[in-house]
């Protein structure tokens, strides 16, 4: 019963990060039509600040982690303008390489700045302790993104799709032209949406680095994963991204304690078994 628990905790708290920083590059993907592979540059830019502000200038944890994402979004703001926005519309080859090619440069310039070792992220004090459920114990940092990914979930979900912003960037996907005619700044639309996406990256991989640590290749090393939830979840869809999230979270946790050797294997198997019966994710659309 207590390694149940165990998993479905770790599993879950998993999947909400790997939520926190996949859901940017749902909408990005999804809603705004473009491939982003350089979207876990982000995650590693918010994780890399925060480390500076933490341990280089002995900041406090959480004024360290909102300069990691203030930061991350004011980043991204400049490279939505000066970069992403010309590859808007552009053949999905061409976005690719462009993307990869944005990946390379963030690697390679956290790399100069702060070495290829695992960049320290230590979680506050108050952060460290456990709370008692009864039935089992379970640490401060677990119950932390947990909350956070359930309180961004529901609030992202109301943005897109019951707020102004949110018909706004759905007209503006669909029509950009007719959208403009209307008065929607189009420009602006994106900007902000892709800026979110952004800044959502940077809090999970803050929040996250006791799973999935930072360091100069975060980018590429899990890449793959953030892609998944994507896949599985159904582009554009928010709904689908998070179950995507915790039903991936939870089969690696599971697979990793059961069968250690083989659980990535397991992984990749639901993901493939996932996609062959649902090609456009679970809650993905036509």
């Amino acid at each position: 019963m207590s390694i149940l628990l165990a998993i479905l905790v770790d599993g879950v708290a998993y999947g909400m990060i790997l939520f926190l920083i996949s859901v940017g590059l749902s909408v990005t993907m999804g809603l705004m039509r473009v491939i982003n592979l350089a979207h876990g540059g982000f995650a590693l830019i918010g994780g890399a600040l925060a480390h500076l502000a933490l341990i280089r200038l002995g900041l406090p944890w959480a004024v360290a982690a909102g300069l990691g994402v203030l930061g991350t979004v004011a980043v991204a703001v400049v490279l939505e303008r000066a970069f992403y926005r010309h590859i808007y519309g552009r053949p999905e080859l061409e976005q690719v390489l462009a993307t990869v090619g944005l990946a390379f440069l963030m690697i390679a310039s956290v790399n100069l700045a702060l070495g290829s070792s695992l960049l320290a992220l230590p979680a506050p004090e108050w952060m460290r302790g456990s709370v008692d459920l009864g039935v089992r114990t379970l640490p401060v940092h677990r119950v932390v993104v947990l909350a956070a990914g359930a309180a961004i979930a529901l609030a992202l979900w109301a943005l897109v799709e019951r707020s102004r912003f949110g018909i706004r960037l759905r007209a503006a996907v669909d029509d950009a032209r007719a959208a403009s005619a209307l008065g929607i700044d189009t420009g602006r639309v994106y900007a902000a949406a892709f800026a979110l996406g952004a800044g959502l990256a940077a809090l999970g991989g803050i929040l996250g680095a006791e799973l999935l640590p930072i360091e100069a290749y975060y980018p590429l090393r899990y890449l793959v994963l953030f892609l998944f939830v994507v896949a599985v979840g159904g582009m554009g869809s928010i709904a689908g991204s998070l179950a995507a999230a915790l039903a991936l979270g939870v089969l690696d946790t599971a697979a990793r304690y059961l069968v250690p050797d083989f659980g990535t294997i397991f992984f990749y198997l639901g993901t493939m078994a996932i996609l062959a019966v649902r090609p456009r994710g679970l809650l993905g659309r036509a």
